[in-house]
């Protein structure tokens, strides 16, 4: 990245609430100004000697429908990155005082925007403001105080990823927030008490322009990523501008498996260069997938025939096998005991859950409710098949014994649409996907986040936020620990 470079220090800028100031030779900013109504004016400062920036800021919030605080800005068009390190100058100070980048709209209090702060009590978070005058929301992350904050834009997708040591970044949340070109980027510092004023040191600023693609021009980049669920910190493995879709953890722990263009692919838990898998003649493999209980059978679905059916072959690679005569068809889960398979089906225009045996045979039809029906999976104890179902209008996840017999509803909040249950394989957690209530499908691109929840309860819990949706986490992805998940994100970026 190129580091911004002043040429001189900039004067101690004292700017009062009337609006942006010549604010002096401010590099490659333009502007500074206190944002909203502030009692104490901002001011700033860049320190040539040790390259850091000096920013002081008063004001009530940056929440809620209006901000207060002082910001240093340029006008910018296109996709970019900005990257800072961030600490406060003295102990105390209201713990939820604010620091970092921010790109909004405009100067006005009420301006959607988008900016990657660091709090007073270490806490480091994405906050967001859609639409003109609307609240602000927030995605947090877990970890504390990093050494390093980034944040991206690519067309409306922003993304704040963070960093301990200030090389590598890791993703904390994505989403999506329309602002047009031109948008004003810069460094805000809020004290959240109007009474006083904060200070805040940002050093290794940096500004790197992406490059200004039309949105027919876009190409897509995936990213294989794996979370902890315990502390929600994520880790990238495999990034790359083509896309591919819905990992596996193999039951030893040592790989991942994921499809991309028809074929399947293994690379390693840690990390490393993809390795295609011989699946024979199946070689339009979609992204229902999966490996057997004791590892040594991988299920796949592909359409080398016509519409999809799902197939069996050595886990390592080989000559598939057919299973399902019938199609469509697309797998979804192993019973734990390696002899049956389950998927969803459509026969004669309805998607069911259905079962088969592993060896072939004829199918059983497990779900009849009207509407879709989908994502059929094993609990580790082999009693139940987890699936997700629109029958009461909005998806939701739902539960069933493996007979199909005493089918209930899992998650009920009204808020999500909810995809694609994972049980750990410890049988203590669930894993899904969900969307904005108001979508409609899994469509990919989206706002969507991996919600956890502990069973029996039903109440889940945002474990991540990200832009993805069909293909992040189709098919079972738990680590065999049951203590990490691996997941693909998206994002939409200049060629």
């Amino acid at each position: 990245m190129k580091s911004i470079r002043f040429v001189a220090m900039v004067c101690l800028m004292m700017v009062g609430n009337a609006g942006a100031q010549n604010a002096g030779r401010l590099g490659r900013f333009e502007g500074a100004t206190d944002i909203g109504k502030t009692s104490h004016a901002g001011a700033a400062e860049f320190r040539a000697d040790s390259g850091a920036y000096v920013v002081t800021g008063g004001g009530e919030n940056v929440w809620g429908n209006v901000d207060t605080f002082h910001y240093v800005w340029r006008k910018l068009t296109g996709d970019v990155a900005l990257t800072a390190s961030v600490r406060w100058r003295g102990e105390g100070g209201n713990p939820h005082r604010k620091a970092g980048w921010m790109i909004r709209q405009s100067l006005e209090a009420d301006s959607p925007y988008v900016d990657a702060v660091v709090h007073g009590n270490g806490l480091t978070s994405l906050q967001y403001r859609k639409g003109r005058g609307g609240p602000t929301e927030e995605i947090p992350s877990l970890v504390q105080a990093p050494a390093a904050i980034q944040l991206e834009r690519h067309g409306d997708v922003f993304t704040l990823s963070v960093s301990r040591d200030g090389q590598g970044f890791q993703p904390v949340g994505s989403l999506s927030v329309a602002l047009g070109d031109p948008i004003h980027a810069g460094l805000a510092v809020c004290s959240h008490d109007n009474s006083v004023t904060e200070t805040a040191i940002l050093s290794k600023v940096e500004f790197k322009p992406l490059g200004q693609p039309e949105a027919k021009d876009r190409v897509v980049e995936s990213t294989l990523e794996t979370i902890s669920v315990e502390t929600g910190e994520r880790q990238i493995v495999y990034r790359a501008r083509r896309h591919f879709e819905a990992p596996n953890w193999s039951r030893d722990g040592s790989y991942l498996l994921f499809n991309g263009g028809g074929r399947l692919y293994t690379i390693p838990a840690t990390g490393g260069e993809p390795k295609l898998l011989d699946t024979g003649s199946a070689n339009r493999c979609n992204n229902d997938h999966g490996l057997s209980a004791d590892g040594k059978w991988l299920a796949i679905s592909d359409q080398h025939e016509g519409p999809s059916r799902v197939y069996v072959l050595p886990s390592r690679g080989g000559t598939p096998r057919l299973v399902t005569a019938l199609a469509p068809s697309y797998w979804h889960g192993w019973s734990p005991d390696g002899r049956t398979l389950a998927y969803c089906a459509e026969r004669s225009g309805k998607f069911d859950v259905y079962t088969i045996p592993v060896e072939g045979g004829p199918e059983k039809r497990l779900t009849t409710a009207e509407g879709l029906d989908d994502g059929p999976e094993y609990s580790p104890d082999g009693r139940y098949i987890y699936f997700n179902s629109e029958r009461t209008g909005l998806m939701k996840i739902w539960r069933m014994k493996a007979d199909g017999s005493d089918q209930e509803q899992v998650t009920l909040d009204a808020d999500w649409a909810d995809w694609f249950a994972h049980p750990a394989p410890d049988g203590k957690l669930l894993l899904l996907v969900s969307y904005g209530k108001d979508i409609k499908g899994h469509p990919a691109n989206q706002d969507v986040a991996l919600r956890i929840l502990s069973l029996p309860s039903s109440k889940p819990k945002v474990l991540a936020r990200l832009f993805g949706g069909q293909g992040t986490i189709n098919v079972p992805s738990w680590s065999p620990d049951s203590r990490s998940a691996a997941f693909v994100s998206y994002r939409l970026v200049a060629p």
